[in-house]
């Protein structure tokens, strides 16, 4: 049986940090996790498909920061900054029925890239699949916008009702590089569902953006780059043997000392 473990918690700690950022003890852990799923679903719901990646969650004291990354932070904003006073108001009421000292701060974030993102990628699939597009046709876009993009690979998955089709199945394309076991490879996952008339669908998206290589490990390229510098200043290897057939004849040390080095 093929065992699954999602791509970013397996780098959390290692190339990724955490999305919610806060500590609570075991009282009070429960709730604030549970807080926490409420406000990402509340934004999702208000936001719609294709509007935000991720949210990150701060907790200091009686103080809750919302970071909402989206690829239209307009659409969130609002005219004059409108959209999101209420937004902060409407979280405000939700978390002080519990603690009425809470405080909620909402900060707006711009994706640069929404077509290297998979959360956006997968969620904007699932809109083109809720207008009848074509599956095949949504997945080969999305494939061909990573690549143009310099994404380095990227794997679609749907699965579902196909085409409106009687029995459910899954289908996936993949273009590039998807080196899942490799930790420090930068891979970004996202799925979502789409509500069709004939059932939900759900699309999964993999994209690989390249090697995100620690400190420990540049230094010890770096190293590895200043000793290839180092031999190259040698004599070609042709040379050093043709001198150490034809020259003075070497002790029995150095003839030893030579053949590992050739």
């Amino acid at each position: 049986m093929g065992q699954k473990i999602h791509p970013v918690g397996f780098r959390v700690g290692v190339i990724r940090g955490f999305d919610s950022q806060w500590y609570y003890n075991k009282k009070g852990y429960g709730p604030a996790l549970l807080q926490d799923h409420e406000i990402r679903n509340f934004i999702k719901r208000r936001t719609g498909l294709g509007n935000v990646s991720r949210v990150e969650i701060e907790r200091a004291a009686n103080r809750i920061k919302v970071t909402i990354f989206t690829a239209r932070p307009g659409a969130i904003i609002g005219r004059g900054g409108k959209g999101i006073d209420e937004l902060t108001d409407t979280l405000n009421r939700k978390v002080r029925r519990e603690d009425p000292t809470m405080v909620v701060q909402v900060n707006v974030t711009e994706v640069r890239q929404p077509e290297l993102d998979a959360q956006l990628v997968a969620e904007n699939i699932c809109v083109q699949l809720e207008k009848r597009i074509s599956h095949r046709r949504a997945m080969r876009q999305a494939m061909t916008r990573v690549m143009r993009m310099n994404g380095r690979g990227i794997k679609v998955q749907v699965s579902g009702r196909l085409g409106g089709s009687e029995i459910a199945r899954r289908e996936g394309d993949k273009t590039g590089k998807i080196p899942l076991h490799t930790i420090r490879a930068d891979i970004d996952y996202g799925q979502a569902t789409a509500h069709t008339v004939y059932g939900s669908v759900g699309c999964k998206v993999w994209i690989y953006k390249g090697e995100v290589l620690p400190e420990r490990r540049l230094r010890e390229m770096d190293q590895a780059r200043e000793n290839r510098e180092g031999r190259d200043d040698r004599p070609p290897r042709r040379e050093r043997r043709d001198k150490r057939d034809g020259g003075e004849a070497p002790s029995a040390f150095g003839a030893t000392q030579t053949g590992e080095n050739a």
